[in-house]
C-alpha cells in the first residue's frame, strides 16, 4: 500500500513538472516567436497591413539583394568549409600522421573566439595595412592584395567560424567503421578510390549532410563577421541590425527576421529527417578500423593539416600581435595600452566583467534548467503527448538565429501587458536569451546522457519504495556529471562569444564584451577590439581546460558506480 501510494504521488509530481517545463518553454520560445511573426504584418503605427512589409522589402533592390548575398555567402562557405573539414577529419581518423592531438586542439580554437575576431584577424592580415598585403611592411619581395571588405572577407571569416563545427560532426562520423567491409573490398580487388566511394562515403554521408546544414545555417545567420569585414556588401543579419538599431523600424526588422529564419528552419527540418535515417554502422561483430602504413597518404595529410592549422594559428597570432603593437603599422613597439579600455568605445573593463557575470549565471541557471527539463521529459512515465510537445519545444531553438531570439524578446517582454515585463532591460533578460539560444544543444547532450542510464535503477527503486528524488541525487546526477560539466562549459563559452542574441537586449549601462568589440570596431578602435577578443579567448580556454580537468577527475572516481548500484539495490 505504501509503495502504491508513493507511485501515485510520484506520478502526480511528474505531471506538475511536465506541465511546468512545457509552460516555461512556451513562454520563452514559442510565444515570443509568434509575437515576432505577427509584427511583420503591421506598420510602425500598429495598423494591420498584411504582406505590405514583404512587398516593400522585395521591391527595394538594396534590401532584396541582401537575400541573394546571404545565400551566396552561405553556399560558398558550406562547400569550402565542409570540404576542408572532411579532409581534416579523415586525416585525424584514417591516417597515421603524427601530432593528431595538437592538430585537433588547433582546429577547435575558433570556438573560443567571437566571430568578430575572425574578421579583425583578416583585417590585420589582408586589410589595407595588413601583414600579407604589405609583404610584412616591405620586408618581403612580394605582396598579396585581395578585396577583403566584401564577399571575400565574409566567406573567409565564416569558413573559420564554421570549420570546427563541421570537423566535430565529421570526426564523429568517421570515428566508427567496420573494418570487415574494407577487408572484403580488398579481397575483391577494389582500388583505393573504389573503396572510398562504396565503403567510406556511404558510412559518413549522413554526417556530411548534417555538417552541410549546420554550416549553411551558421553562415546564413551570423552577424559578427559581416559586421566587421562586410563593407557595403549587405546580408540579412546586418539588414536586421540596420532596420532595428539604425532606422528604429521594428516591423521591417521583424520582416527581415522572418526571412532570416526560414532557410534555417528548413535546414533544421531536413537535418532532423536525415538523422532519423541513420543506421548503426558498427555492430557487436564489427572490427575496429585499422590504419595501414602509407607514407604518401600520411605525408599529404600531414602537410594539409599543417597548412590548415598554420592558417588558424596565424589568425590568432595576428590578433594577439595587434593587441600589443602600439600604433599599427607606424610604431611596432610593444605595450599594454590597448588593454586599457577606459579611453575608447569599449568603456573600460566593465563590459568584460559583465560578460563573465552573465556567462557564469547562464552556465549555472542554464545547466540546472536544461538538465531538469531533459530529466522530466526523458524519465517521466505520464502524459506522453505533452512530453513530445516539450521535446519539440526543446530542440526548436536549434533552428532559431540569435538575432531572431533577441528581436522576438523585444516584442514579447517589452509589452507592458506581459507579467514578465520587468525582466526587460535587466541582466536577467540577457541570461534568459543566452539560455534559450544555446538550450537545444545542451538539451540533446543531457537526453543522450540520460538514455545511457539503465532504467532498472528507477524500476528497482520504485519496487522498494525508494523515492525518485533520492535516485536522482544518488545515481542520476553522479552518472551524468561529465555531461553536466560539458553543458555548463558550453553555456559559459557561448555566452562569452555571442553577439547576435544580445545585441538588441543589453542596457546602455550594462554592455557586454562582445558588444564592446562591435562598438570599438565601429569607432575605429580596432586594436582595443583585438585586445578584448584576446581576453575572451584566454578566459574561454581556461574554462575549457578547467572542464577537462574536472572530467578527468570524475573518470578516475568512476568506482562510485558499483557502490551506488549496491545501495539502490
Amino acid at each position: 500500500m505504501k509503495a502504491s501510494g508513493m507511485q501515485q504521488s510520484g506520478k502526480s509530481v511528474q505531471k506538475w513538472l511536465i506541465a511546468l517545463v512545457v509552460v516555461a518553454l512556451l513562454a520563452t520560445v514559442l510565444l515570443p516567436l509568434i509575437q515576432l511573426f505577427s509584427k511583420a504584418f503591421y506598420d510602425r503605427a500598429g495598423n494591420f497591413i498584411g504582406l505590405n512589409n514583404f512587398l516593400t522589402y522585395f521591391s527595394t533592390p538594396a534590401l532584396s539583394q541582401s537575400l541573394t548575398n546571404t545565400m551566396y555567402i552561405s553556399v560558398m562557405t558550406t562547400v569550402v568549409a565542409v570540404t576542408l573539414a572532411f579532409l581534416f577529419a579523415y586525416a585525424l581518423t584514417r591516417s597515421g600522421i603524427r601530432g593528431k592531438r595538437a592538430f585537433r586542439a588547433v582546429a577547435l580554437l575558433p570556438l573560443f573566439a567571437p566571430t568578430m575576431m575572425h574578421g579583425i584577424a583578416l583585417t590585420y592580415l589582408f586589410g589595407n595595412q595588413g601583414l600579407v598585403t604589405t609583404g610584412i611592411f616591405g620586408m618581403l619581395p612580394f605582396t598579396w592584395d585581395i578585396d577583403l571588405y566584401g564577399p571575400v572577407g565574409i566567406i573567409l571569416a565564416e569558413i573559420v567560424y564554421v570549420f570546427p563545427q563541421a570537423y566535430l560532426i565529421l570526426a564523429v562520423s568517421m570515428a566508427f567503421a567496420d573494418y570487415q567491409l574494407y577487408e572484403a573490398a580488398d579481397t575483391l580487388g577494389a582500388s583505393h578510390w573504389r573503396k572510398f566511394w562504396i565503403v567510406t562515403f556511404p558510412s559518413v554521408k549522413y554526417g556530411i549532410v548534417s555538417a552541410c546544414f549546420v554550416c549553411f545555417t551558421l553562415a546564413f545567420t551570423d552577424f559578427g563577421a559581416p559586421k566587421v569585414v562586410g563593407g557595403q556588401f549587405s546580408v540579412l543579419a546586418t539588414d536586421v541590425y540596420k532596420q532595428v538599431i539604425g532606422q528604429q523600424n521594428m516591423t521591417m526588422g521583424a520582416t527581415v527576421g522572418m526571412l532570416l529564419i526560414l532557410p534555417a528552419l528548413i535546414a533544421f527540418i531536413v537535418d532532423r529527417i536525415v538523422e532519423r535515417k541513420q543506421y548503426a554502422a558498427v555492430t557487436a561483430k564489427s572490427k575496429p578500423y585499422r590504419i595501414k602504413e602509407n607514407r604518401t597518404r600520411d605525408t599529404f595529410f600531414f602537410l594539409f593539416c599543417l597548412a590548415v592549422s598554420g592558417f588558424l594559428l596565424l589568425l590568432i597570432a595576428a590578433v594577439v600581435l595587434a593587441s600589443f603593437v602600439k600604433v599599427w603599422p607606424y610604431d611596432l613597439s610593444f605595450g599594454w595600452q590597448h588593454y586599457d579600455f577606459s579611453n575608447v568605445a569599449g568603456e573600460g573593463m566593465g563590459p568584460l566583467w559583465n560578460s563573465i557575470i552573465v556567462a557564469l549565471i547562464t552556465a549555472v541557471a542554464g545547466t540546472v534548467f536544461t538538465f531538469g527539463a531533459a530529466y522530466v521529459i526523458e524519465k517521466s512515465q505520464v502524459w506522453s503527448g505533452l512530453r513530445q510537445a516539450g521535446y519539440f519545444l526543446s530542440i526548436l531553438p536549434l533552428a532559431l538565429p540569435g538575432m531572431v531570439i533577441g528581436l522576438a524578446y523585444i516584442f514579447f517582454f517589452n509589452n507592458p501587458a506581459n507579467p514578465f515585463h520587468g525582466l526587460y532591460g535587466t541582466i536577467w533578460m540577457l541570461i534568459l536569451a543566452n539560455v534559450i539560444h544555446f538550450f537545444a544543444v545542451s538539451f540533446i547532450t543531457a537526453t543522450t546522457a540520460l538514455k545511457k542510464l539503465d532504467p532498472e535503477f528507477e524500476m528497482a527503486a520504485e519496487s522498494m519504495g525508494i523515492s525518485q528524488v533520492k535516485v536522482f541525487w544518488r545515481v542520476t546526477v553522479p552518472v551524468c556529471t561529465p555531461a553536466i560539466v560539458e553543458m555548463a562549459v558550453y553555456f559559459f563559452i557561448n555566452s562569452m562569444v555571442t553577439i547576435s542574441a544580445v545585441v538588441f537586449l543589453y542596457a546602455a549601462d550594462f554592455k557586454l564584451a562582445s558588444v564592446s568589440i562591435v562598438n570599438m570596431d565601429d569607432a575605429g578602435d580596432v586594436a582595443p577590439a583585438a585586445a578584448m577578443s584576446v581576453l575572451i579567448v584566454v578566459l574561454n580556454i581556461i574554462a575549457r581546460a578547467g572542464a577537462e580537468r574536472i572530467a578527468a577527475r570524475i573518470r578516475k572516481r568512476s568506482a562510485w558506480t558499483n557502490q551506488e548500484k549496491e545501495q539502490v539495490a
